[in-house]
């Protein structure tokens, strides 16, 4: 019998001083709904006593305080908060989140493998316990160029490292039912372990072949109908609220007692502006419960059923025997954090500091060549013009058909119809593609907005009302190593760097904040109604979320799973 152990019988008994007790406060359980007036007592990283009065080495008052079990966000990717995962675990732990569940196929799809072990080393350093679900999909599709690719043999020898939990979200879901071989031996080698699904308006009979290769969860779902049959059919739902996909007030009425099991939260992309102004996880977990649903049936989702659902045995309930992830709330509806126990540590900026900090990769990616305005031309179509509809709050898109002004024969924007070109250019040096189209519901009058985050590939997304401006954002973006652009009249407004493969700041999440904001007023400068224009335009390009997209190769039918060709392809 290990000495630790000796030491968590001796002090859950009572026998002799806890290292750590909690004195005062209540405990929400989250078994049967209680609150319970009750101390709690800590060994090292382990609860050992709850339910009983303890005296301990160290002693906190917490009187007028409830305690619930740490956050799990079951399902992100921590490339999208632009920041470091050092600067992810400053900016989010302090919140709540004890373990989060990140799929690092951003800096993948840029850095291949590297950006694996980059992902996995920050790992064990980092407070807050985050686990790797390894990138199943780099790249997502065959219609877009990566700066890398990973297959089966690249994933491997990363399967047994002590961070990894699985098989990240599997995209290529027309690949799955279609039995690519590439895409049955990745899942079939991952069978044993967790598959994050990727299923976005996949019903019926595709359902069911997707879930006969084994796969078990989706945070794709954006109606309660959809999430219902899903979760009929076994499949765990991941109730996502990001920067630009809000899915909670759509799925809340799925979030009930019965069905909390099978339901877990995650944020998939969300920055550090919405963090700092409305939350993470505690702001899905408020607003859910101020629109009514049980806080015991949110609560669970926040820990528990994440726990469960990814095989996380050691977390997710205050109780003896279980890892010390704490939350202390000055209000259990509110979700108001006091304070936060991680691992048994009560977080501070003095453990931060503790860090061993992993030097960055993936500077210097941006390769692209320099682009010229007579670059960005639309190619000619037959009859009305394929047009990308924005929905505020979603990355689903509508696939539109309009009439646009020609010019020479080309189409041109329209800015009564709110219609702006897009263009993607790619940026890993490979092939020198820009796909030209158009795109409605950016709202922008003039000027042009760019980015090197294009999900997944992460070539560079331009959305702008002139071909100059666009063409002096997008190779700004060359010049600061990657990042966020706004231009107008040829001058740069704001801008951000992203030195770290194009997708995250070296700069603290207070400074990329700050920048933000300044990008924030830049955008609405030139007329866009959206409330996070960045991220939008970020999404435009990801060909595996329905309805039309772009990427460097052009206009792409997700429903087809094709190009759009031009009049004289």
């Amino acid at each position: 019998m290990s000495e630790e152990l000796r030491r968590r019988i001796d002090q859950g008994a009572g026998n002799v001083p806890a290292d750590l007790v909690l004195k005062g406060g209540r405990l929400f359980d989250l078994i049967s709904g209680e609150i319970i007036d009750t101390d709690i007592a800590v060994c090292g990283d382990t609860i050992v006593g709850t339910c009983a009065e303890y005296s301990g080495t160290r002693e906190i008052d917490i009187s007028g305080k409830t305690v619930v079990p740490g956050f799990i966000d079951t399902h992100l990717h921590i490339e999208s908060s632009l920041v470091t995962p050092y600067e992810f675990d400053r900016c989010v732990l302090p919140r709540g989140v004890t373990t989060a569940i990140c799929d690092p196929h951003e800096i993948a799809n840029v850095t291949g493998s590297a950006g694996i072990r980059y992902f996995l080393d920050c790992a064990e350093e980092t407070l807050m316990d985050v686990r790797v679900q390894l990138s199943s999909c780099v790249p997502a599709t065959s219609f877009e160029t990566s700066g890398a690719m990973l297959e089966i043999e690249d994933l491997l020898p990363f399967k047994d490292h002590p961070k990894v939990i699985g098989l990240a979200e599997f995209m290529n879901y027309p690949g799955v039912l279609a039995k690519d071989p590439a895409c049955l031996a990745k899942i079939d080698a991952f069978s044993t372990v967790p598959i994050d699904g990727h299923a976005p308006q996949v019903r019926g009979y595709d359902l069911n072949g997707y879930l006969a290769a084994g796969i078990r969860t989706d945070h794709e779902a954006t109606t309660a109908d959809e999430a219902l049959e899903k979760l009929r059919k076994g499949m765990h739902i991941l109730v996502r609220e990001g920067s630009v996909s809000k899915d909670l007030e759509a799925l809340m009425p799925i979030i009930s007692e019965r069905n909390s099991p099978f339901i877990a939260l995650c944020t998939d992309d969300r920055n550090p502006l919405d963090i700092a102004e409305w939350g993470h996880l505690d702001h899905m977990i408020r607003t859910a419960i101020a629109a009514g649903v049980e806080p015991l049936a949110i609560y669970r989702a926040a820990s528990i059923s994440g726990a469960r659902i990814f095989g996380l045995r050691d977390r997710g309930l205050v109780a003896p025997g279980w890892r010390a992830d704490m939350v202390l709330l000055d209000d259990l509806e509110n979700c108001s954090v006091s304070s936060v126990i991680c691992g048994g540590v009560v977080v501070t900026e003095a453990e931060f500091a503790k860090r061993r900090i992993v030097p960055p990769i993936g500077r210097d990616s941006v390769k692209s060549e320099n682009v010229s305005p007579d670059k960005l031309v639309s190619p000619a179509y037959n009859g009305d013009i394929p047009v990308i509809g924005i929905i505020p709050g979603k990355i689903i898109t509508e696939h539109l058909r309009l009439k646009l002004p020609l010019k020479e024969g080309l189409p041109q924007v329209d800015l009564d119809q709110d219609v702006v070109k897009t263009a993607v250019i790619e940026r890993h040096g490979k092939t020198g593609n820009i796909g030209v189209g158009f795109v409605k519901g950016f709202g922008i009058r003039h000027g042009a907005i760019a980015s090197t985050v294009g999900h997944d590939s992460h070539n560079i997304c331009v959305v702008g009302a002139d071909e100059n401006d666009m063409a002096v954002a997008a190779n700004r973006l060359r010049e600061i190593e990657g990042g966020f652009v706004v231009v107008d009249g040829g001058r740069v407004l704001a801008e951000i760097s992203l030195p770290i493969a194009g997708l995250m700041s070296i700069e603290s999440h207070e400074k990329v904040h700050d920048r933000l904001i300044e990008l924030r007023k830049a955008a609405e400068s030139l007329g866009t109604v959206l409330e996070e224009p960045f991220l939008q335009v970020a999404f435009l390009p990801l060909p595996v979320i329905p309805h039309l997209k772009i990427t460097d190769h052009g206009v792409f039918d997700v429903d087809r799973f094709a190009l759009v060709r031009g009049a004289d392809s």
